[in-house]
């Protein structure tokens, strides 16, 4: 019986790249639920090949249009949030993939765990927001939650079958974006085009400046911890500018383990899909005579400050961390948008940190106000 299938995010790079790792495992993956944000366009498209039993437009305006766009459909056509908590909960479904871009994953993935699903988790951001409230709901459901990032899906597959207490560190790496080589002078001049040439992945708009300011390591450092259960002291950070291994895990007794494998996401996808099954699919395969010399180095905090930030929203926890992520999604838009210049992302990043109030055990309503609130406090920062 294949996997039963629903994609929240199912128009982005991570979600068109599951519908691809679904068309090459027919026999285990079906798509049985499609959500998008408010690209209706490519979503009435997708609903036309998998006939899926439910389709999410997140953006409610849009749902019309994507009525038309669909025509005469046994599918069941959803809007808004309601409408993504229905998908992330739908009754057949055996595993829903959270690819969603930023916090509007959050409050799906909690419902879909709450409803005994199991999770394959492609948006950091709910982990980074909310992730003791988000690790603590599956601890209580007995929900395995798969990650499908590069990096932590790496680290799980070293950490299967050891034991947690031999762990010593975890390793995080990092391409260094397109920037690595440039002076601080040169980056602080970098447009928004400049940014968004990634030299190994493709991937969102997004995550790609991300990868430019490295706060996507930021980011990713705080998921590891609430993932694995470890503290932020036991995480590094190097900067691998090949993108074949993606994260190591050193023991106690000297060993270290690493997982390679080509820079392409169809791998961690479906391995979190099929919840660390092993099967022949359509991921390109490494050649490990062809891949060539192999280099690591440390991060520079003076270039690229995200790091430290996110460190010192980690250390103060509670609601620090969703302040950070929330400062952050405005900043970088505001730079893809020429309102601010590259090093105003974590400027602004470290204005909000700065002036949040924080909540030390926060609720759900906690995440949520202290998003809102510094996403208010990033914006009048632009606006200044």
């Amino acid at each position: 019986m294949p996997r039963q299938v629903v994609i929240l995010g199912s128009t982005g790079s991570i979600g068109t790249q599951a519908l691809e790792v679904a068309a090459a495992l027919p026999s285990e993956i079906q798509i049985i639920g499609l959500a998008a944000g408010s690209n209706f366009e490519l979503l009435a498209a997708q609903i036309g090949h998998w006939k899926p039993q439910v389709a999410v437009i997140f953006d409610e305006s849009k749902f019309a249009d994507l009525k038309n766009a669909v025509g005469n459909s046994p599918t069941k056509l959803l809007c808004g949030m309601d409408g993504l908590l229905e998908a992330a909960t739908w009754p057949d479904s055996d595993v829903i993939l959270g690819a969603m871009m930023g916090a509007a994953g959050l409050r799906p993935t909690l419902a879909a765990i709450e409803a005994g699903k199991d999770v394959a988790i492609a948006n950091k951001e709910t982990l980074v927001a909310a992730g003791e409230i988000v690790m603590r709901a599956a601890r209580e459901r007995g929900i395995k939650l798969w990650p499908v990032d590069s990096e932590h899906s790496a680290l799980a597959q070293c950490l299967l079958g050891e034991d947690p207490n031999t762990v010593e560190k975890l390793t995080i790496t990092a391409s260094g974006g397109p920037f690595w080589t440039k002076t601080r002078e040169e980056i602080a001049a970098a447009r928004p085009e400049n940014a968004l040439k990634h030299p190994t992945w493709t991937m969102g708009r997004k995550i790609t400046i991300d990868s430019a300011t490295m706060m996507n390591k930021g980011l990713e450092m705080i998921e590891a911890c609430h993932l694995f259960g470890v503290g932020m002291e036991k995480i590094e950070v190097v900067v691998h500018r090949q993108s074949i291994v993606h994260s190591f895990v050193s023991f106690v007794d000297g060993s270290v383990k690493a997982q390679l494998g080509v820079p392409d996401m169809k791998l961690p996808i479906q391995w979190g899909l099929l919840g660390a099954a092993r099967v022949e699919g359509d991921a390109p395969k490494l050649d490990l005579l062809s891949m060539g010399t192999l280099s690591f180095e440390a991060p520079d905090d003076a270039r690229f400050p995200a790091i430290d930030l996110a460190r010192e929203a980690m250390k103060l926890g509670g609601t620090a961390p969703a302040a950070l992520n929330a400062a952050n999604e405005i900043a970088v838009e505001a730079f893809l948008e020429g309102q601010t210049d590259f090093y105003g992302v974590t400027s602004c990043v470290a204005h909000v940190l700065e002036r949040h109030e924080n909540s030390a055990r926060p609720a759900l309503d906690d995440v949520l106000n202290a998003d809102s609130r510094a996403r208010e406090c990033a914006r009048e920062w632009l606006q200044r």
